[in-house]
């Protein structure tokens, strides 16, 4: 598999510029989490390391993408536009009255979007589901499912990983967007998840411990995860909350605020280097 690393990385930023203009154009959304999952979507939707097309989005041999933290909408509709599963000038109607593009992806509203995701902890589940029926149907897919942290403090994820190993879903691949904060606070403060890694191999899963915004990373990591075994893969990305804009970095305020419109002009200019 090969990728231009630096292209990847301008991509990654483009998202990020997306998610700033869609969230402030809004008033409302999630910045923070979005912005640390962008190197991800980057290396999924534009890294050739996810099967996809958005000319057919119902493709039979597509990759699955399963977005569990419903919040950081923002990025994956900013993906999907960006990559031509709908016009990137309908990301400004994010949020507003009679928009396909709510706060939480809809499946059969957008296309791309697999699906109906917000309720934390729950999108394993689902992806499970997933990567069981194509086992069953002999289909070779892969089911990629990215979660937050702070969601792991559900149980249900726990149960998901218990029966992702006992069916042997080898083509499941959970990645955990691990930026060390939620709502109220850190994430240790709240339900501690350390350690986290062992946490996932005591059920039973292949762990890869990596940089969340090393573009390399992620693509090496993602190609291991997709080596033959018989346990599904975790992806633990070490991130930054708010990566990209500087008042955003590590800062919860803005998990789930948008910039106003001084703050946006910052932002922008900080992603961009001043060329928009």
């Amino acid at each position: 598999m090969s990728a231009d690393v630096e292209h990847l990385k301008k991509i990654a930023d483009r998202l990020r510029v997306d998610v700033i203009e869609m969230t402030s154009e809004a008033g409302s959304g999630h910045p923070g989490g979005s912005l640390s999952s962008a190197d991800l979507m980057a290396v999924l939707y534009f890294g050739g390391c996810m099967r996809h097309d958005p000319e057919n989005p119902q493709w039979e041999d597509r990759d699955r993408f399963v977005l569990s933290k419903g919040h950081v909408a923002p990025v994956l509709y900013a993906a999907l536009a960006e990559s031509g599963y709908f016009p990137t000038e309908e990301l400004l109607t994010l949020r507003k009255l009679g928009s396909r593009l709510q706060g939480h992806p809809v499946r059969g509203k957008v296309p791309g979007v697999e699906m109906s995701t917000g309720s934390l902890g729950q999108g394993l589940s689902m992806a499970c589901g997933i990567a069981l029926a194509g086992k069953m149907d002999g289909k070779d897919y892969r089911t990629f499912c990215l979660l937050g942290d702070g969601e792991l403090q559900e149980g249900q994820n726990w149960e998901a990983a218990m029966f992702a190993r006992q069916y042997g879903l080898s083509r499941l691949i959970a990645i955990v967007d691990r930026n060390h904060l939620q709502i109220t606070g850190d994430t240790e403060e709240a339900v501690g998840l350390n350690p986290l890694p062992e946490k996932w191999k005591a059920f039973g899963w292949n762990v890869i411990v990596i940089d969340g915004h090393d573009i390399q990373m992620i693509i090496d990591a993602i190609e291991r995860a997709s080596e033959p075994s018989d346990r599904p893969t975790a992806i633990i990305m070490e991130t930054v909350k708010g990566k990209g804009v500087s008042f955003m970095e590590n800062n919860v305020a803005f998990h789930g605020k948008a910039a106003n419109e001084e703050e946006r002009e910052i932002a922008i200019m900080e992603l961009t280097g001043g060329s928009e």
